[in-house]
């Protein structure tokens, strides 16, 4: 069957700061993810889901035997929509969506297997971005690749940032060339030009290395990156490469970046792995910015860093670890509707 791309149509995706309908998550759901701390994990999802639902509507998937507990915690200003669910992570299981100027919205909706097999059950979370785009009464677009939301990132003015750890990785799309993700990505996302970072730069992310991680677009021509100020850090020289890499690329109208870097916090080893604490995986919301804080010395200057990044937005700090311990962070557990 021949893919039909949504730019085909006129759809394109827009940056995160454009103005948003609303935001979906989705529940945790399973205690082993969040290493055994559950309620920690949700009271977090649900701190999150508050502070966001002040500034635009959120709606919290929840699987329907954990729906009345996630409209306990996260209260009547957010709508908790039952939803069988295998994880609980929006962004990645969640449809990407687009507009095309003209007042209509569609999704894409890429393969899901897991991040690459990681879990062996997958197929509800599979479901979810057609089962997003039917509640939104959007157009679906699927894909022909295996790819997750947190994979990506647009300036939505051509220019697109991803790593080749996730999407060209044998466990999702073998045989899959840069060439071709390139295409697929601008064809499906509306661009031109392709940033390929290092998404092994990490030294432990069970993604395989998600840009949202690493390095966002906060306003177009302006780009944050994630750095290590210890020269002794394993991290430190790959996650170097990636802002020097950035300072060497230009955009999809060919000018250069504004690089904007922001250290992680101190290393921080639990159950033999270091967590993948990162100051970048903060979401960008109708007027706010949610971001995570890990209780370190380096809190304070990242976030006064996102207060002058974006003068005219909240700066909403909350803290991060628990939602790490699964895996990601804000960013990784929202993804937004924007307003078509």
């Amino acid at each position: 069957m021949t893919t039909r791309f949504p730019t085909e149509d006129g759809f394109r995706m827009p940056p995160e700061w454009a103005p948003h309908a609303g935001t979906y998550m989705a529940w945790p759901i399973h205690p082993e993810v969040f290493r055994d701390r559950m309620e920690e994990a949700r009271d977090a999802y649900a701190a999150v889901a508050r502070a966001i639902a002040d500034f635009e509507p959120v709606t919290m998937l929840a699987d329907p035997a954990d729906a009345e507990d996630a409209a306990a915690r996260c209260g009547p200003s957010v709508t908790v929509v039952p939803q069988p669910l295998d994880d609980s992570w929006a962004r990645d299981i969640g449809a990407t969506f687009v507009t095309d100027g003209q007042g209509r919205l569609a999704g894409v909706d890429w393969k899901f297997n897991a991040w690459g097999g990681l879990y062996p059950q997958c197929d509800k979370d599979a479901a979810v971005a057609e089962a997003m785009i039917g509640r939104e009464r959007a157009a679906r677009y699927p894909m022909p690749i295996f790819m997750e939301g947190g994979g990506l990132h647009t300036d939505g003015a051509g220019t697109i940032l991803t790593t080749g750890s996730v999407i060209l990785n044998d466990n999702r799309n073998p045989g899959l060339t840069e060439r071709e993700a390139e295409e697929i990505l601008t064809r499906a996302l509306g661009g031109s030009q392709v940033i390929w970072l290092d998404g092994e730069a990490l030294e432990y992310d069970d993604t395989d290395g998600h840009v949202d991680n690493l390095a966002c677009f906060v306003r177009e021509g302006v780009v944050a990156t994630l750095v290590s100020p210890d020269p002794a850090d394993p991290q430190h020289e790959r996650l170097k490469a990636n802002a020097e890499r950035l300072r060497a690329a230009k955009d999809s109208k060919g000018r250069p970046f504004e690089v904007v870097e922001i250290a992680h916090p101190e290393k921080r080893v639990e159950r033999g792995l270091r967590l993948a604490q990162s100051y970048i995986n903060f979401y960008i919301a109708n007027g706010a910015v949610i971001a995570p804080i890990f209780d370190d010395p380096a809190d304070a200057p990242a976030i006064e860093t996102l207060r002058r990044l974006f003068p005219e937005s909240v700066v909403i700090p909350l803290p991060g670890i628990e939602i790490v311990r699964g895996g990601g962070c804000i960013h990784c557990i929202t993804q937004q509707v924007p307003r078509a």
